[in-house]
């Protein structure tokens, strides 16, 4: 599982350390990669391959038609890229992901269980904030699913 959040930076060259954490999560699996892809969110979105495989997987299976699968399709599997993470534990964010997610030297890599999120800092304070209607109607929500 991915958990925690950990504030990093991105060099020139577009290189980010993978948070210690992240890194013995993969090691566990038998893994030195991470599939890294566009979000719905200025963000990215970085899975374990075994995590990757089953959402590639359950994405195959929807309608091929569907206006809202063609979308996710379009944002997370045609941005997808498979990142090896370096004996130092940095990963090479390509350009494009770079450019989607806004990322410029301080970034946040915030995990969400099966995958983390690589965010711009200063954007991921901007989305974390959230208004008192906000909240309520996120906790409406969650109730609705029995949360």
């Amino acid at each position: 599982m991915f958990r925690g959040r950990y504030e990093h930076s991105i060099d020139a060259k577009g290189r980010t350390s993978l948070p210690a954490r992240y890194r013995d999560h993969l090691a566990a699996l038998g893994e030195r990669r991470i599939v890294l892809t566009s979000a719905l969110d200025p963000c990215l979105v970085a899975y374990a391959m075994p995590e990757w495989t089953a959402f590639e997987e359950k994405i195959s299976k929807l309608p091929q038609f569907d206006r809202a699968v063609q979308k996710l399709k379009r944002i997370y599997v045609s941005g997808a890229v498979e990142c090896e993470v370096d004996d130092s534990g940095r990963i090479l964010v390509p350009p494009t992901l770079r450019e989607h997610a806004s990322l410029q030297k301080d970034v946040l890599w915030a995990g969400a269980g099966k995958y983390a999120e690589l965010w711009d800092k200063a954007a991921w304070k901007q989305a974390f904030e959230t208004t008192e209607d906000e909240r309520r109607d996120i906790s409406a929500r969650l109730a609705e699913l029995g949360l």
